[in-house]
């Protein structure tokens, strides 16, 4: 370079000259991407081509994600599988998550979709916005009544099958509580099966798949022949009995089930075919985070005595101290037990996602950083709720904290994000929220219950959906005379 003029040594120097012999349109584009975005966060790439950090971000993602924020702040990306995934950690970045036009959430999920359910992309982007107004119309707070005596007699129906008084593990027992519960409310009436071991055989699949759900919606179905099975066998489960779901009357409600209206939708679209890969889609969606939640509330209630104990004073003051009684729950009676709502809205915060992603379409601008197009954008609720500024004590259970916020005009707190935000909110969150309800309430109400060992820790193996427990946590009940 030393034959070059004095100028063109400096590298600034040197591209305006390349760029001074290019046409306007090329100068202006190199100028754009050059100089406006030249800041990216930092990236961790591993030693692996294409692969890059995925083997340690396998491991265990929500520890690999605080170690980088310790290490590189709280906007930072990883590449995995080929895939850029940009992290916002804390509050920097939100806004521009939810807030952005250059932001898409059906085309950073479209590809999950795709290797979970086996929906064709173009199919799932043409159907997804009038297939979520559907769902969210079915189960928002407009209609949540309709719910409300279904909940409360297929759980009492599946309390009995209880006993009346042993140990089991808290997990195990609020999956068989559960499964019936949402698959006969949700699909219809009868659909879960009564036979022990088709029981059995619904409980074995439908784990392995959830378990798998987040490798599954990544890697090569070929390479998770267990998790592949079990996908096979729930959509097999959905073909034989979609004809009976799409003619099913009920004999006490006369308005359709959620399924009923997805059905009736496809059916509209032309798209019959896919029946059976969207029934696997909303059972997933209903059950891999309601389970967890009604696990974790009742563990963190049971675990702090003063709170148990003024939810049973509260269940007592409105239900009667008799626990042998069929009792109905109404709306007036869950305002009048607000500590139960509470204590499961700290419950989602203290195990939220530990991702919410979004695509980017063009470069955003976050801090002092430059998003580029292409990137996942990957917004973490589990570390957003552990910010002091917004949640003091942040790692403690305090469900007085859900007092300031106004949930009687469907507003939570600030900064919480568990169920999404904007457009694409979860629009399951206010059924799954009274169902938890009616399950704390039932269960306090029928049995006294204790827990048996310590609070398990939460696992730190998933990104996607309600954090698991790790380890056994076993609780006693006996029924209240």
């Amino acid at each position: 370079m030393n034959h070059w003029p004095d100028c063109l040594k400096n590298r600034r120097c040197i591209i305006d000259f390349i760029i001074s012999f290019l046409p306007k349109g090329g100068r202006l584009n190199i100028l754009s991407s050059k100089w406006k975005n030249l800041r990216r966060p930092p990236c961790i790439r591993g030693w692996i081509p294409w692969i890059g950090a995925g083997f340690e971000f396998g491991k265990t993602p929500l520890e690999f994600i605080e170690k980088a924020r310790i290490k590189y702040g709280p906007v930072f990306t990883v590449i995995v599988m080929g895939t850029r995934m940009t992290f916002v950690t804390e509050e920097e970045g939100i806004n521009v998550f939810l807030k952005s036009k250059e932001i898409n959430f059906e085309l950073a999920v479209q590809n999950p979709v795709y290797h979970t359910a086996s929906i064709a992309k173009n199919i799932f982007l043409k159907l997804h916005e009038k297939l979520y107004i559907t769902v969210k119309g079915k189960m928002g707070i407009f209609n949540l009544y309709k719910f409300t005596g279904q909940l409360t007699e297929e759980l009492q129906e599946q309390l009995q099958n209880l006993g009346t008084h042993g140990t089991t593990d808290l997990n195990k027992f609020m999956r068989h509580l559960l499964y019936p519960v949402t698959v006969n409310i949700l699909f219809k009436k009868g659909l879960f099966p009564t036979d022990e071991r088709k029981i059995r055989e619904f409980h074995q699949h439908f784990q392995a798949y959830d378990e798998g759900f987040e490798y599954g919606s990544q890697l090569p179905e070929c390479l998770l022949r267990n998790w592949s099975k079990s996908k096979k066998w729930l959509l097999a489960l959905f073909e034989k009995n979609i004809p009976d779901i799409k003619t099913h009357k009920s004999a006490k409600e006369n308005y359709p089930t959620v399924m009923q209206a997805v059905l009736d939708l496809l059916e509209m679209e032309a798209n019959e075919q896919k029946s059976p890969n969207y029934g696997l889609l909303l059972l997933w969606a209903s059950l891999s985070n309601t389970v967890p939640v009604a696990f974790w509330t009742f563990a963190f209630v049971l675990s702090h005595p003063n709170i148990h104990r003024t939810i049973m004073e509260g269940i007592s003051s409105v239900f009667g101290t008799a626990g042998k009684d069929k009792i109905k729950v109404s709306e007036d009676d869950l305002k009048k037990l607000p500590l139960i709502k509470w204590c499961i809205l700290e419950t989602i915060r203290l195990r939220a996602p530990g991702v919410i992603a979004r695509k980017v379409l063009k470069p955003v601008k976050i801090l002092d950083y430059t998003v580029p197009s292409g990137d996942l954008l990957m917004l973490s609720p589990f570390w957003l709720h552990r910010n002091p500024k917004y949640f003091p004590e942040p790692d403690l259970f305090k469900p007085e904290r859900w007092k300031e916020a106004n949930l009687e005009k469907h507003a939570f707190l600030d900064c919480f994000m568990a169920f999404g935000s904007g457009k694409y909110q979860c629009p399951g969150r206010w059924l799954a929220l009274l169902e938890i309800q009616i399950c704390i309430i039932l269960i306090f109400y029928y049995y006294d219950c204790s827990l048996l060992d310590p609070l398990p820790k939460q696992s730190s193996l998933h990104l996607v959906g309600v954090q698991q427990p790790e380890g056994r946590c076993r609780i006693q009940f006996k029924q209240r005379k």
